[in-house]
């Protein structure tokens, strides 16, 4: 037996690798119709498939007393095998669709081969648990990631799901599953890495766009050479005076000529000469409250954060602080502000924060706290991606706070981790 080092190591048997080579062939060598075409017969039909010992192989993995807990991931790494090969050129992506929709609803085939009656029947019942666990989901979320599908034709109505594409740091943690093979993860971050650079690209040239007329408005009073300008899209879904309001407060400046990065860097400067972390635990509520609206705060927004932070790790009160200190209480931190787990998805919190001060308000605070430790950054995007998967099947109309939070981090984490440099947006007048 070898073993299938992803996220979650398991034995590998004789079958599984039977069938793993056998794709791994086919892949190479048929095109993607006949490849769905053979995908059908053996996993969804469970019938007619031309190669025997593939079949038998199959028989006998569906058999295993363990075959309910174990096949989804078989099934799950049959289906990278192919999209793996497929997503890396742009004219083979239309077959993850077809893959993908093959799982959308139970074969409906009689079952024709008597002596293997059994069998089918057990692979179909299995199929169908593979379609009700995370596994087909995430298939689904990374079909809608590869296909580049025409915003023009998308509805308000539609799900919150299909806008997976527009958010690469929930790629992650949306994207991959606990046993992800090597080769998955390495698909999921080339699309990721592709997608961000694209956003910070668009977002750089809608910036320069609006500087460019802002400047040509002050130049020209009869506007003529403003409207020479090619216009360039806004890249998100905010509206103009929104993504301005977020560019301000994410890359320009918020207190002074102090950004939110240079106040994170003073912050910490001066948390190094702090006598114990209760006294930086004082002091980093003095930092995040700074941010919120007084009137805001005083009703009980402030005394929840103090309360919480009292309560982080208060056995190492009289300590120095350290980095593991510094991470827990930036992880613990975002647990009260955002969602604490899938298990725990309680966020009334952030609700709160998000109807009282805005998504870009709510959001600056949480940069605040990945500007002081930015490890914890992979943490607050999970945080997201449970928000996600929460509200993943219902309309967009109905969660247009969320979106408008996504969006905000989006820009956040862009401006402040990206590559792009956009602390010239106060050149735009509004």
């Amino acid at each position: 037996m070898t073993t299938w080092m992803g996220q979650y190591n398991r034995e590998i048997t004789p079958e599984e690798q039977k069938l793993y080579d056998h794709l791994l062939f086919c892949v190479e060598h048929e095109s993607p119709q006949q490849l769905i075409g053979r995908f059908r017969s053996l996993f969804i039909d469970g019938i007619g498939y031309p190669e025997r010992e593939i079949t038998v192989a199959l028989d006998q993995l569906i058999a295993s007393k363990f075959a309910e807990q174990e096949f989804k991931f078989v099934l799950n790494r049959c289906c990278h095998i192919l999209i793996n090969r497929w997503q890396t050129r742009s004219q083979l992506q239309q077959p993850i669709l077809e893959l993908v929709a093959l799982f959308e609803a139970p074969s409906a085939r009689p079952i024709t081969e008597v002596s293997r009656s059994k069998s089918v029947r057990r692979l179909r019942e299995l199929v169908v648990l593979f379609c009700q666990s995370e596994y087909c989901a995430t298939l689904r979320r990374l079909a809608r990631v590869i296909i580049q599908t025409n915003e023009a034709q998308q509805q308000d109505n539609r799900s919150l799901g299909t806008l997976i594409r527009r958010y690469p740091y929930l790629y992650d943690h949306c994207l991959l599953s606990e046993d992800s093979s090597y080769e998955h993860q390495q698909t999921i971050r080339q699309i990721q890495t592709q997608v961000q650079r694209q956003f910070e690209v668009d977002l750089s040239q809608y910036v320069t766009y609006r500087v460019r007329q802002s400047q040509t408005v002050r130049l020209s009073p009869t506007l003529i050479e403003a409207r020479q300008l090619q216009a360039v899209k806004n890249p998100t879904l905010l509206s103009d005076d929104e993504l301005y309001q977020a560019l301000q407060q994410f890359a320009g400046r918020v207190d002074g000529d102090a950004s939110y990065r240079d106040l994170a860097q003073r912050f910490l400067l001066n948390a190094k000469y702090t006598p114990s972390y209760a006294t930086f635990k004082d002091d980093l509520y003095e930092y995040i409250v700074a941010a919120v609206d007084p009137e805001y705060g005083k009703r009980q927004f402030n005394n929840q954060l103090y309360l919480h932070l009292r309560n982080t790790l208060p056995d190492n009160h009289d300590q120095r602080l350290n980095e593991f200190l510094l991470i827990r209480t930036c992880a613990y931190l975002l647990n009260f502000l955002v969602v604490e787990s899938a298990q725990r998805p309680n966020h009334f919190v952030f609700v709160d924060l998000i109807t009282n001060l805005g998504a870009t308000a709510a959001t600056g605070l949480l940069l605040k706290i990945v500007l002081l430790c930015r490890k914890v950054k992979p943490y607050l995007e999970k945080r997201f991606s449970i928000l996600f998967n929460h509200y993943e099947a219902c309309a967009r109309e109905g969660v247009h706070w969320l979106i408008q939070a996504l969006e905000n981090l989006n820009v956040a984490l862009s401006t402040n981790f990206g590559v792009v440099d956009l602390s010239y947006i106060h050149q735009v007048v509004q």
